[in-house]
């Protein structure tokens, strides 16, 4: 220990942010932190974030987590994707599917090969392809050591932060109820000293880490670290969201059903379904928003719905001082690619890994704040371009369509429409497959594409494509009914 002089960690909230963090370091660097996290009964939490992606299940891997048990204390099942209705045009679908299309040469993508198909007259529809969307409409799913199956998780994120809460307390965390009234600075370096409680308990610490939601208490109303609006590229700023009862088979994907002020979204869990509207109130009211939830509920309402107010954007700085932002208050994107608890568990793991033993040092914190930078603006943009690409008739969509997006967007879009390329940048969390899967479901079209596929023979390149959908279609025909699968492998805790 000798040298270290950050030690005392202390994390104000909790939620999935805060345990996600308390769970993480404690795991991760156990005894050589002493780690308090204080929450507030009193105070709420958002509680909506039932989706999630494939790298939750890194994130789980690298904290010990046994999948079932998660599963059955979370109310969980499996994702392996996302389906677009009415995103370009009303009446359309697409599917974003996790896993690899088809099978890549190293030269070029395979959507490269599917296009020179296309072009011929030799390949099937682009879905035909992938293991993971068939699956997803087949209600099927399975898990076996021969099957390399890409899939995430639909859970109840109120029962995950206690799920993990009982995992950091194991791990030597130290929780503590109250409310924060006052923040405590060093007046000469700036660097938080301590939190105050309501109670008057003050908790000292060496580095704090803020998860108090969008209100940021510690890294903005007291540091002051700023705020970047990114609403004139993504304006929804509102949720309405309900619970309902399930009474259909649970299927293993994520509804996101375009409307005229934004989307809505359906996530089957085992004991419930969950049910939301997202919308810009410049377009759509409060009552109106309410009205549309409700008349698209196909069961039972289990729950009242709340309405949730934000703002797309990020902090100015994720690290300030000696207060790191996780969550909702170091920056939001709207949920549509389920992408908040994948960047807050990677804060969690850039922490680990730059953990600041012998003190708060700019380089240190610059890193940190410049990993974080890179890979939220690259999640920004894939969500934008759900938005950019669209050929629907609202004024909201209408809108979107016209709007100017980041150049770093639109060199993506340039070299796709132009070429048929696409490239995951360094560190960055979409693939190539799915940045393909949303450009062509959005309607944008290549003029051109790599040719390597003009290699082969018609009967050679049409027997690529049959042998790929037939071992496709051959898998899922294999695969268990999803329903019946969890039920099986991991029933809900609450029966």
């Amino acid at each position: 220990m000798q040298g270290q002089k950050v030690r005392k960690v202390v994390i104000a909230g909790g939620g999935t942010a805060g345990w996600c963090a308390a769970a993480g370091l404690s795991k991760l660097l156990g005894p050589l932190l002493d780690i308090t996290l204080i929450e507030s009964d009193d105070i709420g939490i958002v509680g909506v974030g039932e989706a999630s992606i494939p790298t939750l299940r890194a994130f789980h891997n690298f904290l010990n987590i046994d999948e079932q048990a998660f599963m059955r204390a979370t109310n969980a099942t499996f994702k392996l994707g996302i389906e677009f209705a009415n995103w370009a045009r009303e009446g359309d679908r697409y599917f974003h599917a996790f896993g690899k299309i088809g099978r890549s040469p190293w030269i070029t993508p395979f959507h490269s090969v599917w296009l020179e198909g296309r072009n011929r007259g030799l390949s099937g529809s682009f879905d035909d392809y992938s293991l993971e969307l068939k699956a997803a409409y087949a209600g099927k799913f399975q898990l076996h050591k021969n099957l390399n199956l890409s899939y995430a998780y639909h859970f109840d994120a109120t029962l995950y932060g206690q799920y993990l809460r009982s995992l950091s307390e194991a791990a030597g965390a130290k929780r503590i109820e109250g409310e924060i009234v006052s923040v405590q600075q060093n007046p000469e370096t700036g660097f938080i000293t301590s939190l105050t409680l309501a109670s008057g308990q003050v908790i000292e610490g060496d580095l704090f880490i803020d998860c108090t939601g969008f209100r940021g208490l510690l890294i903005e109303q007291t540091l002051k670290a700023g705020y970047e609006d990114w609403s004139h590229w993504l304006p929804t700023d509102r949720a309405v969201a309900v619970q309902t009862r399930s009474d259909a088979p649970v299927m293993p994907y994520t509804q996101a059903t375009a409307h005229g002020a934004g989307w809505r979204w359906r996530i089957p869990l085992q004991n419930r379904v969950g049910n939301g509207l997202i919308y810009c109130s410049a377009y759509l009211s409060d009552d109106e928003a309410l009205e549309r939830l409700r008349t698209s509920l196909t069961e039972p309402a289990l729950t009242e719905p709340r309405v949730i107010r934000y703002k797309t954007g990020r902090r100015k700085k994720f690290w300030d001082k000696n207060c790191i932002a996780m969550g909702l208050s170091s920056g939001f994107i709207e949920p549509l690619e389920s992408t908040s608890i994948h960047l807050f568990q990677r804060s969690v793991l850039h922490l680990a890994q730059n953990f600041p033993f012998h003190g708060v040092e700019d380089a240190q914190v610059n890193h940190y704040n410049d990993l974080s930078d890179k890979e939220l603006a690259y999640a920004r943009d894939f969500v934008i371009l759900h938005y950019k690409l669209n050929e629907r008739g609202e004024d909201f969509w209408r809108d979107r369509a016209a709007m100017a997006v980041p150049d770093s967007l639109q060199a993506r879009i340039d070299l796709f429409r132009r070429s048929g390329a696409v490239f995951q940048g360094p560190g960055e969390l979409f693939t190539v497959d799915s940045w393909a899967q949303v450009m062509l479901g959005q309607r944008l079209e290549p003029q051109g594409w790599h040719r390597f596929g003009g290699l082969m023979s018609q009967d050679e390149l049409a027997g690529v494509f049959d042998g790929l959908k037939k071992t496709v279609d051959h898998t899922v025909a294999n695969m268990a009914p999803h329903d019946a699968f969890v039920r099986q492998y991991a029933p809900s805790a609450a029966g």
